[in-house]
């Protein structure tokens, strides 16, 4: 165990926040993190959480467009099309606080940030 926090101490940022996703999936590799567990992960750390966040969200994002890709391929008829419109990282934080702002009497704080990411992509980049 103290070879593991030996680790942590030594790597970098990036490479501290890559163990920590690996952890999280190690332990959590089932179930999505919850706008509640979000908010908390923010204020976990007052000089990273922002970034913790940041990095989640663009999974999030990424995970929301790739399980889309994968419903699509099986037949299922496509909700997100890009045509061209550019899609950066930098942007999921936006659509996500946008997307809760947007609909905020339907989101609870035990929904999974995965739903809201998904809604604010088929809202934004509707076929």
């Amino acid at each position: 165990m103290q070879n593991l926090f030996y680790i942590f101490r030594r790597a970098g940022l990036l490479r501290r926040l890559a163990l920590y996703g690996l952890l999280a999936l190690t332990f959590h590799s089932a179930s999505a993190m919850t706008i509640r567990e979000l908010r908390a992960l923010e204020n976990s750390d007052k000089k990273q959480g922002a970034n913790y966040k940041r990095y989640y969200l663009v999974g999030a994002m990424e995970g929301a467009l790739e399980a889309h890709e994968q419903g699509v391929r099986l037949g299922a008829k496509p909700s997100i099309c890009l045509n061209g419109r550019r899609l950066q990282p930098s942007m999921a934080e936006g659509l996500y606080q946008t997307e809760l702002q947007r609909n905020s009497d339907v989101y609870e704080a035990d929904m999974p940030v995965t739903l809201v990411m998904a809604n604010a992509l088929g809202t934004v980049y509707a076929c």
